[in-house]
C-alpha cells in the first residue's frame, strides 16, 4: 500500500542569522517551524522537569574568576580520540533534522563543514542518507550514534555501512530502549513526515507516518554490556555509552569495553525527575578518573555552560537543539552561525575567567553555589 502522503512545511531559508543568545533562538525558530515538528524537538517527557533542571543546574556551581593571568586570545583547541579539533564541542546526534529544515541532515553537515574542526555525530533516525550527509560533511569527522535492531545480522550491516562511510567511533545510546512520555508529541499525534533510511530495512515500513513510539518498539529494548562488547569488536572502533547518568553506569560501561563515555540524560526526553544531566557529571567523572574520554550534553546554550562542563570532568562537550534553531532559521549558514556563536562566547568566558587552554579550563576551580 503506497504511503500517505504528509504535507509538512519545512523552513527553506538561508542566511547567516545574529545570536545574542541560543535561548532566544528557541522562540525565533518556533515562529517558523510547524507545531508538530518545534514540540518534537523542543519538547521534553513527563512535565518537563528534567528539561527545566538541565537548564538550572548550571547555576549550581559559578565560575571563579582568576585575574593577574596574562590571558589574551584563549586558545579552545583540544584532541580526542586521535581528532585534533578547534574546539572542545561537536554536535550531539539528533534524529530527523527535516523536521527544522528541507536540507535535513545534509545542510547541519555542511554547516559543520564550513565552520571546520569539530565533529559531527550523525542519528541512526537521520531522514539523510549517509551519502546526502556526506555532501555537506565533504570529509569532515563524523560519529555515528546506533539505535540497534532485535537482528544482529542488520546490526552488522548497519554498522559495516557507517564504518565505510567514515564513522571514526560509535555511539551506543542505552537510554532510550523505548520512548519517554513525550506528553506534547501525544497531544499533537505526531509522526514522521518522510522515512529513516538507514534503519528502515528493520522497521515495518521506512519510518515515514510511523510515531516515535512505534520506531523504538521495532528497535532493540534489552541493552546489555554484551551489546557494548559486540560492537566494539565487530566495529573494530571506539564505542562510547551515552546515557550514562551515574558513576555504576560508567564503571560498568568501561568493564564492557567502551572507549567512552557520554554523560546525558537524552535533553530531558525520556525520564523524567531525573536530575539535570550536569548535576550528576563531577561524581561520573570522579569514578572513570580519566581510564576513558568523557562526552557531556544536555542542556548546553552558552559559553559558561562549556566552560563549567569541562571544568566538573568532561573532555567534549556536545550541542544539540540550539543547532537545530540555526539550521531551522538559516539552513546550513544558521547552522554555521551558532557554532560560531559558541566558539565566541567560550573564548570570551575563558579570557574572563584567566584560561589561555582547554587544559587549564579543566583545571579551573569552581564555586559551590548551594553553600
Amino acid at each position: 500500500m503506497a504511503e500517505q502522503t504528509i504535507k509538512y512545511d519545512a523552513p527553506t531559508v538561508e542566511q547567516e542569522i545574529e545570536v545574542v543568545s541560543t535561548y532566544r533562538l528557541e522562540d525565533q525558530a518556533r515562529a517558523v517551524v510547524p507545531k508538530g515538528g518545534f514540540d518534537y524537538i523542543s519538547g521534553a517527557s513527563g512535565e518537563e522537569y528534567t528539561l527545566k533542571q538541565n537548564n538550572e543546574s548550571w547555576k549550581n556551581k559559578g565560575i571563579l574568576p582568576r585575574v593577574l593571568a596574562d590571558v589574551e586570545n584563549p586558545d579552545t583547541s583540544t584532541s580526542i580520540l586521535g581528532h585534533d579539533i578547534k574546539v572542545p564541542f561537536i554536535m550531539a546526534p539528533i534524529a530527523a533534522h527535516g523536521l527544522a529544515h528541507e536540507t535535513k541532515e545534509a545542510g547541519t553537515a555542511r554547516g559543520i563543514s564550513e565552520f571546520g574542526g569539530t565533529i559531527m555525530s550523525i542519528s541512526a533516525y537521520s531522514g539523510a542518507t549517509f551519502e546526502e550527509i556526506e555532501k555537506g560533511l565533504n570529509g569532515n569527522p563524523r560519529w555515528f550514534q546506533i539505535y540497534m535492531s532485535k537482528d544482529d545480522d542488520m546490526n552488522k550491516n548497519i554498522l559495516d555501512e557507517a564504518k565505510a562511510d567514515g564513522a571514526t567511533a560509535i555511539i551506543l545510546t542505552a537510554d532510550a530502549t523505548l520512548s519517554g512520555n513525550r506528553e506534547k508529541d501525544l497531544l499533537n499525534k505526531f509522526v514522521y513526515p518522510f522515512g529513516m533510511p538507514i534503519v528502515s530495512r528493520y522497521l515495518t515500513g521506512s519510518g515515514k507516518n510511523m510515531s516515535l513510539n512505534n520506531i523504538y518498539a521495532q528497535s532493540k529494548q534489552k541493552i546489555c554490556p554484551a551489546d557494548v562488547k559486540f560492537i566494539a569488536e565487530y566495529s573494530g572502533l571506539p564505542v562510547f555509552v551515552k546515557g550514562i547518568q551515574t558513576p555504576e553506569d560508567a564503571v560498568l560501561a568501561i568493564g564492557a569495553g567502551a572507549s567512552g563515555v557520554w554523560v546525558s540524560n537524552h535533553g530531558g526526553r525520556q525520564l523524567d525527575e531525573a536530575p539535570g544531566s550536569f548535576d550528576t557529571l563531577e561524581e561520573i567523572a570522579k569514578a572513570v578518573a580519566g581510564r576513558v574520554p568523557i562526552v557531556f550534553d544536555s542542556g548546553v546554550r552558552r559559553g559558561e555552560h562549556i566552560f563549567k562542563a569541562l571544568a566538573s570532568g568532561a573532555d567534549i562537550v556536545a550541542v544539540g537543539r540550539p543547532v537545530l534553531y540555526g539550521l531551522a532559521l538559516g539552513g546550513w549558514k544558521g547552522v554555521k552561525s551558532v557554532l560560531d556563536y559558541f566558539e565566541k562566547d567560550l573564548k570570551r568566558v575563558m579570557q574572563l575567567a584567566g584560561t589561555q587552554t582547554i587544559e587549564d579550563v579543566k583545571n579551573a576551580r569552581l564555586f559551590d553555589m548551594k553553600k
